[in-house]
């Protein structure tokens, strides 16, 4: 968009660009900037425009884009005209991704680029390696409290050696996604120190008050994030004698975005990763970008214009690299971290979809679909070229972050319902298999949350202890099941590492006790490779999850109907135990795939003339993509074994 106030102050901008700048052949850069410098100025002026130093500060912001493009490589540059051209190209089924931590993967990063056959074996061809750079040692939330934003903590390499990485990655087409936490820093970062030092330039890094007053005034709205380890927002900071915002850990500092200089410094360092080869940035924390008194500093609407400043910006840098927004938060906000008000995605391409996670674990333990079925329709949709990240088990622990309204309209009391998931989970529950363990219970509310591997929570580990085959199988067939939903239901599928091979909770942790305290780590494991080698054996437990995964991503990158393009229909069956929804090819005419799951130990039935009728589905002689099989049916009804799934298609329309 042409608009002579913004065109005017952009000439003014380029003419005060330092001269190594201004002498560069940018002519990529400058037309991006061009087109996009309408809505970075209105943005950065909505959020700042009241500074005496404002244009100024814009001449910053400028200079930080124009640099990393000066530094970005050649091939990376190659790599966004494609995708430019390409825009969906994310969008199609052909991505599989996988979480995995390093050391616990592989040990560094050179094992990493070692192991990248075996995750190509399985099917996975994007890769997110979590948090790799410097954090102080027993103080590192996970690698999530930062003490240098531009180095690799030495345990698991180097710079160099993560460049080598993803340079192996793209020359074997996957892709790597790499963190920047947004919201916070260590208190050992060297802003933070400055700050402790007395140094008023940083102190405006966070938010640092004299006394109690104003903190109290927060205090009053803003929840509790680890009410056990990490009771309360602010920490008193003997050094300074002062209270700082610590919404996390006490040892996490909150970013102060109402200063520009913050921002400029953070997207100055998530081009910086960009440069280092990331595909994709998965940006950390980002509903509490934003801090005002009177809310729960949660999803504010500056935090919204603060990440669409820092996607059009990159747009301009790097305009092949997306943004994943991890906001755990309630359905109804999840979605405008694409951007509100928007057709196409205006702020990340893609968000964690933390709803369907918590909704296919709760049809876990009461082995029906009605919360499922009911939270989904409450989910909102997408926009285009956005797209959900879909995944069953992830490093942090399982919320139970339900809609009330959909609790009670599926016919369950909220509070009594999210008590009996947690004592399902952790065991106490009389009937339960699961081996989980309570994660930031608050007994203030009662509210707590779940942690333990997939296998351990589905059972398996109790399975193997009592050396029973057939509860063994259900495990396995359960853990299937549970992965068909991801890989079908529309978005990126995101494995998490060792669940391929039906890894159990990992108690080691508990002889660590810088550990020992956050039992999440029981499902951070290190991978035993030993055990991995069984996934050759025919009949073995790892032999029989490895090989189901790996044959249903394969389906999947071949099934035109599994890209992501609003193209997913929920079928309302009147069964309470199955989960079915219709995928079309939106570019091919009766290109369809039904997709039935059933989550009960019992087989279950599905009328298939009630899909007709509803004109969603033909069927006829049906065939099942993952099995290749023609399930039984009877008549019209098609019958569904316990634990089990069906990608179906009706071959007479191909």
């Amino acid at each position: 968009m042409y608009e002579q106030v913004s065109h005017s102050l952009l000439n003014k901008i380029l003419d005060r660009l330092k001269p190594d700048i201004r002498k560069r052949d940018l002519r990529h850069f400058y037309t991006r900037l061009g087109a996009n410098f309408y809505a970075i100025h209105s943005l950065f002026h909505h959020l700042y425009g009241e500074r005496e130093d404002f244009i100024d500060q814009m001449v910053r912001l400028v200079e930080v884009m124009a640099s990393n493009y000066i530094k970005r490589d050649t091939d990376l540059k190659q790599c966004d005209i494609e995708r430019e051209n390409n825009h969906n190209w994310f969008l199609e089924p052909q991505w599989v991704g996988m979480a995995l931590y390093t050391d616990g993967f592989a040990v560094d990063l050179n094992g990493l680029r070692k192991r990248l056959s075996y995750l190509q074996e399985l099917g996975v061809n994007m890769v997110h390696v979590m948090p790799v750079l410097k954090c102080p040692t027993g103080a590192s939330d996970g690698g999530y409290a930062v003490s240098d934003f531009r180095d690799i903590d030495e345990r698991v390499g180097t710079l160099e050696d993560l460049r080598n990485l993803t340079r192996e990655m793209r020359k074997r087409d996957m892709l790597v996604t790499l963190d920047v936490v947004v919201n916070h820093t260590s208190d050992e970062h060297t802003w933070a120190q400055q700050a402790r030092a007395g140094d008023t330039h940083y102190r405006d890094y966070y938010y640092i008050f004299d006394n109690r007053e104003i903190p109290d005034m927060f205090e009053e709205t803003m929840p509790e994030i680890f009410p056990e380890t990490s009771p309360g927002n602010f920490v008193y900071d003997e050094t300074m004698g002062k209270w700082v915002m610590t919404v996390f850990n006490h040892y996490q500092w909150d970013l102060n975005y109402s200063n520009p200089t913050v921002f400029i410094e953070m997207l100055d360092i998530i081009l910086f990763w960009a440069n280092q080869g990331a595909d994709i940035v998965r940006l950390d924390a980002v509903a509490f970008l934003w801090k005002k008194i009177g809310t729960v500093c949660q999803n504010e609407r500056e935090a919204h214009l603060i990440l669409q400043l820092m996607k059009d910006c990159s747009q301009v840098t790097a305009p092949g690299v997306l943004f994943i927004a991890e906001a755990i938060v309630a359905p109804v906000e999840i979605a405008k971290y694409f951007g509100e008000d928007a057709v196409i995605a205006k702020e990340c391409e893609i968000a964690y979809n933390a709803t369907f996670m918590a909704l296919l674990w709760e049809t876990v333990a009461t082995k029906n679909a009605k919360l499922l079925n009911q939270g989904i329709r409450s989910l909102p949709n997408k926009l285009d070229r956005a797209t959900w990240l879909n995944y069953v088990r992830c490093h942090d622990d399982i919320g139970l972050g339900f809609d009330d309204a959909d609790i009670v309209r599926a016919g369950y009391d909220p509070y009594a319902h999210r008590r009996f998931l947690v004592d399902y989970f952790t065991g106490v529950y009389d009937d339960s298999p699961a081996r989980g363990q309570p994660f930031g219970r608050n007994e203030k509310t009662g509210d707590a949350r779940i942690s333990g591997s997939l296998a351990s929570l589905v059972g398996l580990e109790v399975a193997i202890e009592t050396g029973d085959e057939q509860a063994i199988q259900r495990c396995i067939e359960l853990i299937l099941l549970l992965h068909s939903m991801i890989m079908s239901f529309g978005g990126l599928p995101l494995l998490y590492y060792g669940d391929e091979i039906g890894t159990l909770n990992d108690c080691t942790f508990l002889q660590d006790e810088i550990k020992a305290k956050d039992n999440r780590w029981m499902h951070r494991p290190r991978i035993d490779w030993d055990r991995a080698e069984q996934r050759k054996r025919h009949g073995s437990v790892e032999q029989r999850i490895f090989t189901g995964m790996q044959k249903m991503i394969a389906v999947r990158k071949s099934t035109p109907a599994f890209a992501d393009f609003n193209n997913r229909l929920l079928i309302e069956t009147g069964n309470p135990h199955l989960f079915v929804f219709l995928r079309h090819n939106p570019f091919k005419l009766n290109d369809h795939v039904l997709v039935v799951g059933n989550f009960d130990t019992n087989p279950q039935s599905l009328t298939l003339s009630d899909i007709t009728h509803r004109g969603h589905f033909e069927f006829g002689e049906l065939r099942d993509l993952y099995s290749g099989q023609s399930p039984t049916q009877f008549k019209d009804q098609l019958v569904v074994p316990p634990f089990r799934f069906y990608w179906l298609i009706n071959p007479a329309n191909f």
